[in-house]
């Protein structure tokens, strides 16, 4: 087998869970084959790189080998192998919003004198129940 059509593929390495879905994200733009966006019957040969799209997340992989049957999800794995660029994106990404998510955000700018007092105003607090003995 020397090529495989995109939307056959992404199916395949299980990116989307069905071939009509895979079809659409190509047609929508969200799926750049080396850098350009592509037809649906674009074929594909390894040592190509795509780049996917989905929600939040841009995958960029390397093909490895081609297949027009979706299998288990160990050999679909073996399709593909995704940059070292693209993980540390993708760990960066999952980090943030763990902490968005235990209330923590990371401010936009310097705190202003309100903040200040406000941050002061803690810390003092935080002296102080710290000072008290307890009983």
């Amino acid at each position: 087998m020397t090529a495989v059509r995109i939307d056959r593929w992404l199916w395949a390495a299980r990116f989307f869970k069905t071939r009509s879905m895979a079809k659409s994200a190509v047609e929508g733009g969200k799926v750049h084959l080396d850098g350009n966006r592509v037809k649906p019957s674009k074929e594909l040969r390894p040592g190509q790189t795509l780049q996917i799209r989905r929600g939040d997340l841009v995958q960029t992989v390397v093909i490895q080998a081609l297949s027009q049957q979706r299998g288990p999800a160990t050999v679909a794995q073996t399709l593909y192998e995704e940059t070292p660029e693209s993980i540390e994106l993708r760990e960066l990404r999952k980090s943030t919003q763990r902490m968005e998510r235990a209330g923590l955000r990371v401010p936009s700018s310097r705190p202003d004198k309100k903040d200040r007092r406000a941050l002061a105003q803690l810390r003092d607090l935080d002296q102080g129940w710290q000072q008290t003995p307890d009983p």
